[in-house]
């Protein structure tokens, strides 16, 4: 785990401009595509399954080679082990159309994608792109001939048109994201970019001031860059196109209440809909609200391997809907129900004992959290008396010490997870020394000396501390998952130790979404999982409402001061210096600027670990090939989705 870490580490230090950058005083740089995404001219002729050939041969559907790009600009995907055998399916759990990510990231296809160790993005449906030296104008080519899973051509038509009538009017819930700004070093100013169409498969985006990782935070926050389903299927539905009343008359024939909702499930969750054509290589088959949901192979799709087989492999993905997750997910993959998903450290030793008798292998994959046992404390809570509480450091030193880590390790990771402070691991961007070991000795009479500093002296007939006003004090801790159960109730017999009453409640996901976004969330164990601050600030700056830390200083930065708290002391500094981020001319300037956002994460711990990070796990059946060991599981890389699941095979 340390050593891809320090891959990482190393790449990202200094490999942020593209590979094939021109000397200085050069025009331009251009990226070419990296090995995976080879060239296919030595390839003979092209193949595809057999469910395929079957409807080419009854003449509905075209011959592969006229529904691939010319060739080009078809994409080669390096298989990890072994050339594939098509066939088969990818039996998975989810919990529903609300868990449109377990089978949205595991097939998605961005126009930039990250390689293997994180460094540097390479192109995916792009083809290529170039740059010029100042970082302010990007030339992105598409692969010529790549087409809609329903056989449409892909242009930059679809890139224009998700721009001019989706992004800017901001049509799918979403505010324009960061990587379409550039900011002024010297004054601030934020300037939107401006796209341009150069021909049907080449467009310009033109920055005012330099946009140094624009690529890399399209690959992350923006990731298909084109109107969902294209131009030709989003103006059948847009208001804009077809007007407020047909939109509704459609939404509700799709079982949408309003127009709204409806938007953001088409223009952004848009994978679940089978209406909707797709780039994907499996594309949904039925309503997702049926006991299963099924995802099949999208004859379009445009990759293939290294002998010309059409991709994916696998014929379908079928997604089971569960109600219990914590009990079902184990024991349908004991019985063989499940043949390729993830698991949290907690499940490691009954899957670990049952691997030989159900025919399935353990794998795990590093993971860049910050910990696998902690609590955030919210900062800008309603409560008067628990955010100034809260906000007080010794309140976050007391809270830490009070708590045995060892034994938190041992019953909540089965000791996997050290017991150290919630910190940058080793190897990655913003590691800090010493950090990990920050506030981690046991010491209940620290911690009870801290507390009575604070005030909190007066106790009530059960012992309990007060508020300094002689008010009740609970700290409530909202929970979603009732796996973090076993790590509460030890949190909580240790704070009544030293006199801290701790009520434990638990909502479904979206009671607790809700909550979250009224600020009425006080403490959660909800994690900070980051490769690196500048790529993906969300959980360690308040841009916009999201983690509990920061509550609604968030909602100050996402409303432009109009809602909100107003962030003050360290949180705004934060927030200045990621706006020095933004600015950056180089990546040296945006790697000083990161570390010191980092420093003041170290200097203030708002997150509390008690246990460091323990690996994903993933259960792979001894009848699948080509997945991945050796992977950083991560949301920026897509989860599964970076290990490249249309080389996935069932081995017949």
């Amino acid at each position: 785990m340390m050593l891809i870490f320090a891959v990482v580490f190393v790449a990202c230090e200094n490999d942020s401009e593209p590979k094939d950058k021109p000397a200085a005083g050069a025009a331009t740089a251009t990226a070419t595509p990296a090995p995976a995404a080879a060239a296919p001219g030595k390839i003979e002729g092209y193949k595809e399954a057999p469910m395929l050939a079957k409807l080419v041969s009854a003449g509905t559907l075209k011959p592969v080679t006229d529904r691939l790009p010319v060739k080009e600009d078809i994409m080669v995907e390096k298989t990890l082990n072994e050339i594939g055998t098509y066939g088969g399916e990818w039996k998975m759990p989810w919990g529903g159309p609300n868990d449109r990510w377990t089978v949205g990231q595991p097939t998605e296809e961005a126009l930039f994608r990250f390689v293997k160790d994180g460094s540097t993005v390479e192109p995916n449906v792009a083809k290529s792109y170039e740059v010029n030296k100042d970082f302010t104008e990007y030339t992105i080519h598409l692969r010529q001939g790549i087409k809609w899973s329903d056989g449409v051509p892909f242009t930059a038509d679809d890139v224009m048109f998700y721009w001019e009538h989706m992004v800017t009017k901001e049509t799918f819930g979403k505010k324009i994201y960061d990587a379409y700004y550039s900011v002024d070093p010297v004054t601030g100013e934020t300037a939107l970019a401006k796209f341009t169409k150069v021909d049907d498969y080449t467009f310009k985006v033109t920055h005012k001031y330099p946009n140094v990782m624009f690529l890399e935070r399209v690959a992350i926050d923006c990731k298909w860059l084109w109107a969902p389903g294209g131009e030709h299927f989003q103006k059948t539905i847009l208001p804009e196109f077809v007007g407020e009343a047909k939109t509704l008359e459609i939404a509700k024939q799709w079982g949408y209440a309003d127009v709204k909702s409806f938007l953001v499930a088409t223009g952004y969750y848009y994978w679940v809909n089978p209406q909707i054509p797709t780039l994907r290589p499996w594309v949904a088959k039925n309503d997702p609200n049926s006991d299963q949901f099924i995802m099949e192979r999208n004859p379009y799709y445009w990759k293939v391997d290294a002998q010309g087989n059409q991709l994916p492999y696998m014929d379908r993905l079928v997604a089971t809907k569960i109600q219990d997750p914590a009990t079902q997910r184990v024991l349908g993959t004991l019985s063989g129900d499940y043949n390729l998903l993830d698991f949290d450290v907690k499940d490691f030793t009954v899957l670990k004992e049952n691997e030989k008798k159900a025919g399935y292998q353990v794998i795990t994959w590093a993971t860049p959290n910050w910990s696998s046992a902690g609590l955030q404390f919210n900062q800008t809570i309603e409560d008067p008396n628990l955010r100034k509480l809260f906000q007080d450091i010794r309140f976050r030193e007391a809270v830490s010490v009070a708590v045995d880590r060892k034994e938190v390790s041992e019953i909540y990771t089965n000791g996997l997870g050290v017991p150290q402070q919630a910190s940058v691991p080793e190897g990655l961007p913003g590691y800090q020394k010493g950090w990990a070991d920050q506030w981690v000795k046991f010491d209940p009479a620290r911690a009870n000396q801290l507390l009575d500093e604070i005030g909190l002296t007066k106790r009530d007939k059960n012992n309990f501390r007060l508020n300094a006003d002689g008010s009740d004090l609970t700290i409530t801790i909202i929970e979603q998952d009732l796996n973090t159960a076993p790590f509460l109730e030890l949190v909580k017999k240790y704070y009544e130790k030293v006199g801290l009453k701790v009520d434990l409640k638990v909502v479904d996901a979206g009671t607790h979404h809700d909550l979250k976004y009224a600020n009425k969330i006080p403490a959660t164990t909800e994690n900070i999982s980051v490769v690196n601050v500048a790529l993906r600030p969300d959980t360690l700056v308040p841009l916009r409402v999201l983690t509990p830390w920061f509550g609604h200083y968030a909602l100050y930065t996402q409303s432009k001061g109009k809602e909100g708290v107003k962030p003050d002391g360290d949180v705004a500094l934060i927030l200045d210096y990621w706006n020095k981020v933004k600015a950056a001319t180089s990546k040296e300037e945006i790697n000083k600027w990161s570390n010191e956002i980092i420093k003041l994460h170290q200097k203030n711990q708002w997150v509390i670990g008690y246990a460091g990070p323990t690996p994903k796990l993933f259960v792979v059946s001894n009848k699948m090939g080509n997945v991945p060991k050796d992977l950083v599981y991560a949301d920026e890389f897509r989860s599964i989705g970076h290990g490249h699941p249309a080389q996935f095979y069932i081995k017949q």
